[in-house]
């Protein structure tokens, strides 16, 4: 039991992982023991996170990849099999978003988010469980959102990937369980990020989500690495197809 929660001696690729909730979770995730490859698609800003966390004492390397473009994708991981190790947990992360009314949506931003949210998790994770296989193990999970179950105003094409990425990680536990693979998703609500930060400046929207909320406040992204230990580690060994949500208790209100 003492090494439940343990991640020593494994290795966490995290998507979009340079900033963010992404880089939260990947210090966390060091602090369990585990080694961490940080992607992103800016060198300068991912090679800063890393150094970060291999100044506090963590092993952590950078990958340079979009998640949407397939050859850089299969080069990147096999460069990092085969340069660092086997991957054993991977954190689908990156993610983008853009605001606009649904009937204005431009179709170009349409695009770009769901080729980021959605398609590039589908790239990645292909070719990761292909190594996972041959291996008869290993873990994914998926960044999903409150949007996986719930729309909101201005914001219906990534409320679209993020739902498309809920049944993905159903869809892939049910082929990729049989391997001793678990693929499951973290459902954030909302959370304080530099992606939400205009959200959380605004004080009518900040009124309204404290009153919607149980907990009644923000999330702070520290909250999201018990999530993201449970579901990278041997505690979570028969949890499979399952998506968590830490929320406040956002989706349980009415």
């Amino acid at each position: 039991m003492n090494d439940l929660f343990s991640l020593n001696n494994k290795r966490i690729l995290i998507t979009g992982a340079a900033q963010g909730i992404g880089f939260i979770m990947a210090r966390g995730l060091a602090q369990q023991g585990a080694e961490i490859i940080i992607n992103g698609t800016h060198a300068e800003r991912a090679e800063k996170a890393a150094m970060r966390l291999r100044d506090e004492g963590f092993k952590a390397h950078t990958s340079l990849f979009d998640v949407a473009d397939a050859r850089a994708v299969e080069q990147a991981v096999a460069d990092i099999e085969n340069n660092i190790g086997p991957i054993d947990v991977l954190f689908n992360n990156a993610g983008i978003q853009r605001r606009h009314p649904f009937t204005e949506f431009p179709l170009d931003e349409w695009n770009d988010i769901i080729a980021t949210n959605q398609t590039g998790v589908f790239i990645v994770s292909q070719c990761v469980a292909k190594k996972m296989v041959a291996r008869k193990k290993g873990k994914i999970v998926n960044i999903c959102s409150m949007q996986s179950e719930l729309g909101r105003d201005t914001i219906t094409p990534y409320a679209a990937a993020k739902g498309a990425v809920k049944m993905l990680t159903r869809g892939m536990c049910v082929e990729l369980a049989r391997h001793n693979i678990q693929v499951n998703g973290i459902a954030p609500g909302y959370f304080r990020t530099p992606m939400t930060q205009a959200l959380a400046d605004n004080k009518e929207f900040t009124d309204w989500l404290c009153k919607r909320t149980p907990a009644a406040r923000w999330g702070n992204p520290e909250e999201l690495v018990g999530a993201a230990v449970f579901l990278s580690s041997k505690a979570s060994d028969f949890v499979n197809g399952h998506l968590l949500f830490v929320d406040g208790g956002m989706l349980a209100a009415v």
